[in-house]
């Protein structure tokens, strides 16, 4: 706080201690590249957002299937729509990517590609099974 009460901000801050920050500013997110491993990582995130989101959308189908035989019915005719499969294959897209990456990161726990080497092509593998594993399941759906 500053003697007015007011919050500093970080330059006034560095100037009343007598330090120069020249550090470089970059305000335009679209020219900063993210590697590989950072890419997976937040995707990794992301895709267990979608997923919170896309079991409550197959709960309800499981559950409508279980609560009768005209339910059962309902809930197939849902599934045989194009837009429910598609839903159906997001969800299951995002849970294999999601399971993939997860298992990269477990095994970075255990101290296993660590290393920028290490995470560079954990991250090409994780991409890599991840797209054969999505199209095979978008064979099975569809």
């Amino acid at each position: 706080m500053s003697h007015t009460g007011q919050l500093c901000s970080e330059k006034d801050l560095l100037q009343s201690i007598n330090v120069k920050d020249n550090r470089p500013v970059n305000l335009d997110i679209s020219t900063i590249k993210f590697p590989l491993a950072a890419i997976t990582s937040i995707t990794h995130r992301i895709t267990g957002v979608i997923l919170l989101i896309g079991f409550g959308f197959l709960l309800y189908l499981l559950q409508l299937s279980l609560e009768s035989e005209s339910g059962f019915a309902l809930a197939q005719g849902l599934l045989s729509g194009p837009i429910v499969k598609l839903l159906t294959w997001a969800v299951m897209a995002c849970l294999i990517y999601h399971f993939i990456a997860g298992c990269k990161h477990l095994l970075m726990d255990l101290g296993i590609g660590e290393t920028n080497e290490g995470a560079q092509i954990s991250s090409a593998l994780v991409v890599v099974f991840s797209v054969m594993g999505i199209l095979i399941a978008g064979v099975w759906i569809w």
